[in-house]
This record gives structure tokens, sequence and C-alpha cells, in this order.
């Protein structure tokens, strides 16, 4: 059960779920932009901290629009939730580029898990959520971890906007 306190800094803090790139059928420039204006509205609803897990596609591009939204002078916090120490050390030299410099921009790293295990991804979900009042989603309805997610989300009471209509 959270506490009280706890109960009050969610208030403000809105995190991201979403599919790989490969699973969207759109350009990374229509997905942005949709990301872009939910992540204008949650600003414009009070959400002044953002959670991204760090994934591929959805979580690195949420970050980076948070990011370059803070450079411009928002008030904005980027807490980075990563499912296991060393998470993003085999992907491409471009997502691992994009990946260290939101590290090293962000207000908070948080690593979840000691080490890969199975359910990694799931409990790194669950905590986002577990630290949110809204979920912003990139989701198509396919199975997997996003609509985990949002079914825990949707389980714990915590608002889910998805951005793909």
């Amino acid at each position: 059960m959270a506490s009280e306190r706890e109960i009050e800094l969610r208030k403000g803090r809105c995190c991201f779920t979403g599919h790989r790139p490969e699973k969207l059928r759109q350009s990374e420039h229509s997905l942005r932009s949709m990301l872009e204006a939910e992540i204008m509205q949650a600003i414009n609803d009070g959400f002044t901290v953002f959670i991204s897990g760090m994934a591929r596609g959805i979580d690195i591009w949420a970050a980076e629009i948070v990011l370059e939204l803070k450079r411009e002078g928002h008030p904005l916090r980027l807490i980075c939730a990563l499912p296991y120490d060393g998470f993003g050390d085999r992907w491409s030299i471009q997502w691992r580029e994009k990946y260290h410099r939101i590290l090293n921009e962000a207000d908070l790293v948080r690593v979840i898990c000691k080490g890969y295990h199975k359910g990694c991804f799931q409990i790194r979900n669950e905590w986002m959520v577990d630290h949110s009042a809204r979920v912003i989603a990139l989701y198509t309805g396919e199975p997997g971890g996003t609509r985990n997610t949002i079914n825990y989300a949707e389980k714990c009471g915590v608002e889910v906007r998805n951005a793909i209509n």
C-alpha cells in the first residue's frame, strides 16, 4: 500500500508504455508527434515528472521529447527506470548512443532489478505504474508487455491515455 506522501507525489508523475518500433506500422515522425501531443497535454494537466522505461522506440523517444522540452524551459524532471543493470548494452550503436545520452541528462536513474530474469520487464513496468498517476501509451491492441502494463494500470486505477487513435 502506498504511503500518503507517495500518493501525493504520484499526482505529478506520468509514465510511458508502447510497442517496439518494429511492431508499430507508422513512421517515427508520426509516433513522436503523437507522443509530444500527449506529453504537452500532460504538462497542461499539471504533470511535471515523467518516467521512462528506456526501451527502444517509444520510451527513448518520449524521454528525448521530455528532455527537449526541459531544455526549452519547461520545469520538468525525467526518471529513467531500467529493468536491470546493463539493459541496452547489446543494442545497435545508434540506440546505445541515444540511451546513454538520456541517462546522462536524466534527473534520476533507477535500476529496478539486480540482474536480468524472465520477469524483470514486468516488474519494471509495474514499478513505473505504481509511481504514476497517468500512463501515456502507444498501443495497437497486440498482446505483450504494453498490454500487460495497461491492464495493470487499469487494475490499479491509474489513468491510461492511448496516443494511437
